[in-house]
């Protein structure tokens, strides 16, 4: 095979063969497919999409170019939880605490910010000492003495997505189903969990804009993952306006410190408790209703916040950031951004306050660039709320102020103003199982 001729096939608009999938995936892998070559090959997926067969395929491809973790000494107790990324999202956070402080083993392997989305694993590194990279004994020990155990994507699994996760990121070709699905599930079958929430975000700041699309990738999704045994649910949630208020790294793990003291609610609890609530219920075979009770009572008595301080320490983190999160931030610049009208916010482009954060510097617009984890802002008022001419409605934080003129004209670009009331969006579409 030559892969000039698979690029052209799938150009065409043609179905690609299993052995012609396999052939790409493994030769990627090993360094003999280039990047330009890759690259080109997403895109024409992009344009022309792929069959189901073609993208279980993919997904089987990619699952298998690595180590496929065995979590059967769990029983039926492991878990995982996936969002299909969005700005704000620091749901797993709080969820995979809350869940395995319920006897939940959350055995989780996470991604990094990944266009206009912030990443686990980039948050998480935001606390000094603690380790994203575990071998494979640390991470099974660790989930069982703990019941949480969160890694970066290790070398050994699922590589063929790991390099494909990096260069989809800086080549526009991050918004396709089969490849988001095949991505996400390949990692998630590898990583060997019984169970698998899925957070399906859809909106201006998901990579599925609508809710028709949204759903077709939660079935995308969940067919592959009962294709291989795993018990699959998904939330269809929406991604129009930031989740919670913090977009950045240090930022949001304060935040996500925050709720799980029982300091704040609002968006960012309501989501946290569903998807915590679905994983419950289906480890534990009880109704939804149940198990958010179970969980509602784990946030409120602090047994949330004692796991996460365990599982922070289990992997080498300084869990005195978590107790005090002002640590968290070292030398930063700040900039309050203010309406310049009065009015109700009527929509806003969660996309673009995704690419504000980068501009200050908490995601990468490269490949190879570091991350500045004290960067990012505070959104104070989103859709439905109204605003007078000169409130402050978001603050921006960065190492570099000289990045705030930019970040700031595209911030205000995000939002559309009415001058009468809007309604409040939903935050839970539906879900799927």
């Amino acid at each position: 095979m030559r892969m000039y001729d698979i690029i052209q096939k799938k150009r065409e608009g043609l179905e690609l063969s299993v052995d012609e999938i396999k052939f790409f995936v493994s030769g990627y892998t090993k360094g003999e497919i280039p990047d330009y070559q890759a690259s080109a090959l997403c895109m024409a997926i992009c344009f022309n999409g792929m069959t189901d067969a073609e993208t279980a395929a993919l997904t089987e491809a990619m699952m298998r170019s690595g180590d496929v973790i065995d979590l059967s000494r769990f029983g039926n107790l492991s878990a995982d939880k996936h969002s299909t990324g969005g700005v704000g999202d620091k749901t797993s956070l709080i969820v995979a605490p809350t869940a395995a402080a319920l006897g939940v083993k959350m055995a989780k392997m996470s991604g990094r910010g990944l266009g206009h989305t912030g990443g686990t694993v980039d948050k998480l590194e935001s606390i000094p000492g603690f380790k994203t990279t575990l071998s494979g004994e640390e991470f099974m020990d660790t989930a069982d003495k703990v019941g949480i155990c969160l890694v970066g994507q290790s070398a050994h699994l699922a590589p063929a997505d790991k390099k494909l996760y990096a260069l989809r990121d800086v080549t526009a070709t991050v918004d396709s189903i089969p490849l988001i699905a095949s991505s996400i599930m390949s990692k998630k079958l590898a990583a060997g969990a019984h169970s698998i929430v899925l957070d399906v975000k859809c909106g201006s700041g998901a990579f599925m804009k609508t809710e028709k699309d949204a759903k077709k990738l939660a079935e995308t999704m969940i067919a592959a993952g009962k294709a291989h045994g795993r018990n699959v649910r998904a939330l269809i949630t929406n991604m129009d306006i930031p989740l919670g208020t913090a977009v950045g790294n240090a930022l949001e793990v304060a935040e996500a410190v925050s709720v799980l003291k029982g300091e704040k609610r609002g968006d960012i609890y309501d989501i946290c408790v569903e998807l915590a609530s679905n994983i419950v219920s289906m480890v534990k075979e009880i109704t939804t209703g149940e198990a958010r009770a179970l969980v509602k009572d784990c946030v409120g008595s602090g047994r949330a916040f004692e796991k996460m301080k365990e599982w922070i320490g289990a992997q080498g983190g300084d869990v005195s950031y978590i107790e005090d999160t002002s640590k968290l931030f070292g030398r930063y610049c700040k900039r309050e951004i203010k309406a310049a009208q009065s009015g109700y916010i009527s929509a806003m482009n969660t996309e673009q306050i995704g690419i504000t954060a980068s501009l200050l510097g908490a995601g990468r617009i490269r490949k190879e660039d570091t991350i500045d984890m004290s960067a990012g802002l505070e959104v104070f008022k989103k859709t439905g709320d109204r605003v007078g001419a000169g409130d402050v409605i978001a603050v921006m934080y960065s190492s570099d102020a000289s990045r705030f003129d930019n970040a700031e004209k595209t911030y205000l670009s995000a939002l559309t103003f009415s001058d009468l009331p809007v309604e409040k969006p939903g935050l839970i579409f539906g879900v799927i199982s």
